[in-house]
């Protein structure tokens, strides 16, 4: 798994798919201010990477979870992924909104998921993993069984390992934030200097950045 997330974290940022900027930090639509910043859908821009992250999700699902009926994407982040996975393992695949439809059905999963079939879910990025949580929940509800839950990357927060413990759900990740600092600092994108603010954050990602936390590097 690790010459994997290695693999992976090269990809992600050769397409810049994350961006790592220690001193100039990002805003998230949360509020949080953060040093990483992280769009997976450009990976649909990119055929080769593209194809690579397909490929490895349907090698793991298939050394993992064999006995995978269908697939089902996040919203939306996860809907390409998701899909080009199920094609490729010749699957059924449906995907999980964040809300219910407003029209129409008001369906919450879109396509065909029929009760006890068992389902791998796709995600694109897992921070607290409330959104992938509330697919998991959306399909055991619906009389499905999660057997699993894949992401392109996650930051490890502290609160979603807890959070992915108490659901009982089994978390497998293609990258995640260590393999990509360890590539960030490889291939010289960041200095070794960068390394104290960008695992701080980690630490306490609500609070970094706000008036009166400190978040300086070791150099300063």
């Amino acid at each position: 798994m690790q010459r994997l997330k290695k693999l992976t974290a090269e990809k992600l940022l050769g397409i810049k798919a994350v961006k790592l900027q220690p001193s100039n930090p990002f805003t998230w639509a949360s509020g949080w201010r953060s040093p990483i910043y992280c769009d997976n859908r450009k990976i649909m821009s990119y055929p080769p990477v593209r194809n690579f992250v397909k490929v490895e999700f349907a090698r793991l699902i298939m050394e993992k979870y064999p006995r995978t009926e269908a697939i089902a994407g996040v919203a939306t982040g996860a809907i390409a992924p998701g899909a080009l996975v199920a094609d490729l393992l010749g699957l059924p695949f449906v995907y999980v909104r964040s809300t219910p439809k407003g029209h129409g059905l008001e369906n919450l999963i879109e396509g065909d998921l029929k009760p006890k079939q068992k389902v791998v879910v796709i995600e694109d990025l897992v921070s607290t993993g409330g959104s992938s949580l509330k697919a998991v929940d959306a399909i055991r509800r619906n009389g499905a069984e999660v057997l699993g839950l894949m992401a392109i990357f996650t930051y490890g927060f502290p609160r979603s390992l807890d959070n992915m413990h108490d659901a009982r759900v089994e978390l497998t990740t293609l990258c995640d934030y260590d393999a990509i600092l360890d590539e960030a600092i490889a291939i010289d994108y960041i200095a070794e200097s960068d390394l104290h603010t960008l695992q701080e954050w980690r630490e306490d990602p609500e609070n970094w950045g706000r008036q009166g936390k400190k978040h300086t590097k070791k150099s300063q």
